[in-house]
């Protein structure tokens, strides 16, 4: 006999929140509803806001730097890695070997090289390090609506909790936007990772620009950054380490290529090979119209569960997920949109209804405490529900094991 968690599916099954939304694991959202989700944001957040990813950081460092390197690297493609062989003829054998760490997207790399042939050593007021700030620290610039998305569903309850390897602040203004009072740490004042209302703000654990562009701090952008925060301090990986025990880690805004994954990410899923109390990781990843099966095993075997969605429209369906998800959170969502949506599922018998609106509901029940499950089940009844629905109700109440003990 199956036991009911088997019956409903609860290991494997995935929820669109929404008709043409990204389907996001069931445990990943119990976990979320829990308080038990640790979002960690990169570069690709912040582009809505108009800032570069790290590529596109890369070629406009070298726009203002090294015009002949950047007249090679700006013609490379993104996919070319080390099959494409650019004329180098004019460039030194340093320039040269820049542009081959470019094409395989070793960007830390790059910007390590540079910096070392511009400036002899890593410091903070580095040639690299000035123009990475003019292109990033952008007067005026505003948060887009992912960064709003974001900071709702980073909501734990009773704590507000949100990583980033950005240094830009645009989570602190999306915060002051939604009228939530918001701290900011980098790197090591960035407070221990638990359950308590302690491990709250915004984390830059890559370091983040001073408001006062005069006052210069530390960041992760280089690899000898990343050697030294990395490998030598462990500030990084002891946090992340710390945080992957407590938390589902949900990444957004990496490619699979990124720094961040190379060296943060396969070091957890070396650990988690020794240590069961890891949780797993999930990620969203961009694809086409239909995920490359290629691709989603190159995340799961770097230790992470991908959740694929299609990114034409400028992202527009990962947005409208995130903007779905945080209204749904039984958090601080929007109470009417669920009820809403319960009342529209149940107007029709459960035989007939849809697979995804069948899924929907269950989790919205299999979510929600036992008072909640009562004023859902009286809903479901004013609507003249049929007793399927009030059955699947009751059988999920029996399920326990989701719950945190």
């Amino acid at each position: 006999m199956k036991s009911p968690s088997r019956k409903f599916g609860m290991s494997d099954r995935v929820i669109p929140l929404g008709t043409g939304l990204a389907a996001i694991p069931e445990r990943l959202l119990l976990a979320h509803a829990r308080g038990e989700v640790l979002f960690i944001a990169g570069a690709g957040v912040s582009q809505p806001s108009g800032l570069p990813d790290f590529r596109d950081l890369v070629l406009r460092v070298y726009s203002q730097i090294d015009k002949p390197v950047y007249d090679v690297i700006s013609n490379i493609p993104c996919t070319a890695h080390n099959q494409w062989s650019p004329d180098i003829s004019a460039l030194t054998n340093q320039q040269a070997a820049e542009v081959k760490r470019f094409i395989n997207c070793e960007y830390d790399v790059v910007l390590g090289m540079l910096e070392r042939r511009m400036d002899g050593e890593t410091h903070t007021s580095s040639k690299i390090r000035e123009a990475v700030a003019s292109e990033l620290f952008i007067p005026k610039i505003k948060p887009a609506p992912v960064h709003r998305a974001l900071m709702r569903l980073a909501d734990r309850g009773g704590a507000l909790t949100i990583v980033t390897t950005n240094f830009d602040l645009l989570f602190e203004e999306a915060a002051k936007t939604l009228r939530q009072a918001v701290q900011s740490y980098s790197l090591g004042g960035i407070p221990r990772p638990g359950y308590g209302e302690a491990f709250a703000g915004v984390l830059h654990i890559h370091g983040a620009f001073d408001r006062n562009l005069s006052r210069t701090s530390d960041l992760v952008l280089t690899d000898q950054d990343f050697g030294e925060f990395y490998l030598r301090r462990r500030v990084v990986p002891d946090f992340i380490y710390d945080a992957a025990r407590l938390f589902n880690l949900v990444l957004i805004g990496y490619r699979a290529n990124d720094p961040p994954m190379r060296y943060l990410l396969n070091a957890v899923a070396a650990d988690g090979t020794r240590f069961y109390d890891i949780k797993e990781r999930f990620a969203f990843v961009g694809t086409g119209s239909s995920p490359d099966p290629v691709e989603m095993e190159d995340w799961k075997g770097r230790g992470i569960t991908p959740i694929p969605y299609d990114l034409g429209n400028n992202h527009s369906i990962l947005l409208n997920t995130l903007e779905r998800w945080a209204a749904f959170s039984p958090i601080n969502g929007k109470r009417n949109r669920v009820d809403t949506e319960v009342k529209r599922i149940v107007r029709k018998n459960r035989s007939s209804a849809s697979d995804p609106d069948r899924d929907l509901f269950d989790h919205i029940i299999r979510r929600s405490d036992s008072n909640e499950r009562v004023r859902l089940a009286g809903l479901a009844s004013k609507q003249k529900a049929d007793f399927s629905w009030l059955d699947a109700i009751t059988e999920i109440a029996a399920e326990n094991d989701w719950e945190r003990p």
